[in-house]
């Protein structure tokens, strides 16, 4: 019976689909990650600094003064250092940044994909089974030697 039950595991695991999407999972983390680099890294600083100097990263409100150290707080770091409860406004803020540059370019690569998959089925199109009579333009079958409508003879 345990045998099997592992002989199906294997097969199902050994399926290509099932490894497909693992290597997606793992693609996905690693462009996730590039993509959050390029948000904190490279878009919000320039942003920041057209808003005032604003580090997103630092954008907080304190719910509950540290226990350590109390407030105000110059930095998320600092306050967290000081056990401070914090809603982390400018971490969200990046967060979704981060989600809408992951799911425009997820929407970019279905449309190529299914742009691709259309222009494949459109070239694999079936062989014509018909053509036109050249005298009265009607569909008549390929191995016709004279058209049923006009009763031309076709070459």
């Amino acid at each position: 019976m345990f045998k099997n039950i592992f002989n199906e595991f294997k097969n199902f695991i050994m399926r290509g689909s099932v490894i497909d999407m693992a290597v997606g999972i793992i693609i996905g983390g690693a462009f996730t990650k590039i993509v959050n680099s390029m948000v904190s890294d490279v878009m919000m600083p320039p942003l920041g600094l057209l808003m005032g100097k604003v580090n997103f990263s630092n954008w907080f409100v304190v719910l509950k003064q540290g226990a350590n150290v109390p407030g105000p707080y110059d930095s998320l770091a600092a306050a967290q250092a000081a056990g401070a409860t914090t809603i982390n406004i400018g971490n969200f803020l990046n967060a979704i940044i981060s989600f809408v540059i992951v799911a425009a370019c997820i929407f970019v690569l279905i449309k190529m994909i299914n742009k691709i998959n259309k222009l494949k089925k459109q070239g694999a199109a079936a062989a014509p089974t018909t053509k036109k009579c050249p005298y009265c333009c009607t569909d008549i079958p390929l191995a016709a030697v004279r058209c049923p409508n006009c009763t031309s003879e076709l070459k």
